[in-house]
Formats: structure tokens, sequence, C-alpha cells
């Protein structure tokens, strides 16, 4: 199993990137940052310097409609930030 789901690519992400040497994943909700580390470095053969995490947790929503009120929520995860080596890069483009 897996503890990267799937890299993050918004324009924030791909400017942290490009300046400071970042990188963004949605991981697995139990997953720790050595494990986070180790998985990085073992899938796209660069150094990892520092792993941040964050869990976001779901947001609810309710809408109200003809048949009564529906309540619903998204998914919960966890986002974690890698800081790579300076002189590693990650290229998420080069499988497209």
């Amino acid at each position: 199993m897996s503890v990267l789901i799937k890299p993050i690519i918004t324009e924030k992400m791909t400017a942290d990137s490009e300046l400071f040497n970042r990188y963004g994943f949605v991981v697995e909700l139990k997953a720790n940052k050595i494990q986070i580390k180790e998985e990085v470095e073992a899938t796209y053969g660069v150094s990892v310097q520092k792993v941040r995490t964050m869990i976001y947790g779901p947001k609810r929503k309710t809408r109200f409609t003809r048949s009564g009120v529906q309540h619903g929520k998204t998914n919960s995860y966890k986002k974690a930030i890698v800081d790579v080596v300076e002189g590693d890069i990650i290229d998420f483009y080069s499988n497209l």
C-alpha cells in the first residue's frame, strides 16, 4: 500500500516548487513524516530535507430541497509539503 495518494498540482504549489523547491502531496491519514519521507525518496529518487503535514477535516454541507433537508460532508484528507534538497527536482509531467 502506497502512502502517497496523489501530488498537488495547483498554481500556488507550482510557484512554491519553482521558488523554494517544495512539493505537495495528498497522503494517507495514518501516515507519519518518516513514512512520507521514505516514500517520496523511493518513488522520485530525490533527497528530502523536511516534511510538514496538515490534516484537513470534512466540510459539512446542507441543502434545502423540495423533498426536505439533505445533509452531507466531504472527505477529510492529509496534506504533506515536502522540502527537497537544493539541486533535486521532481517532474510530475514526465509521465503524461
